[in-house]
């Protein structure tokens, strides 16, 4: 996963950051000009049309500039199953919506979603929102 270095932050927009699941799909909303994320919604993940209607239902609202996609590494930093279903699924939302896609390394995000005192219906939404901040972290003021 690229890091910053080197790399600047766009000046404004608004940024849609997704936690992939499965079975559900954490949604996080922030902008290049606050630097800020929050928790926006969770997308059922059961079918793929169902999923991809409604992300295109948030990027009409939204009208992002940018999309985050969380990787789960593993905790030594290697490759798990799920990465390639989350990796693929970023793959898909550029395809899909000619939007540029990042990844962000998702490690210990529902942990933390969860210490931070999600409710167990929001914790993905907040593992979402952990995401981008930490993308938005990354930057140098």
């Amino acid at each position: 996963m690229p890091d910053a270095v080197g790399r600047e932050l766009p000046r404004d927009g608004t940024v849609l950051a997704f936690d992939y699941g499965e079975k559900k799909i954490g949604v996080a909303l922030g902008n290049f000009i606050t630097r800020e994320a929050r928790a926006l919604t969770i997308v059922p993940n059961i079918t793929v049309e169902g999923r991809f209607e409604a992300v295109a239902a948030l990027i009409q609202e939204w009208n992002p500039v940018q999309l985050i996609v969380g990787m789960p590494v593993n905790p030594e930093g290697g490759e798990q199953p799920s990465m390639k279903l989350a990796r693929r699924f970023g793959n898909q939302l550029n395809g899909r919506f000619g939007l540029p896609v990042e990844w962000v390394d998702e490690r210990y995000t529902s942990r933390a979603a969860s210490m931070a005192g999600a409710r167990r219906g929001e914790l993905d939404a907040e593992a979402a929102r952990i995401i981008l901040q930490q993308y938005f972290d990354q930057f140098p003021l």
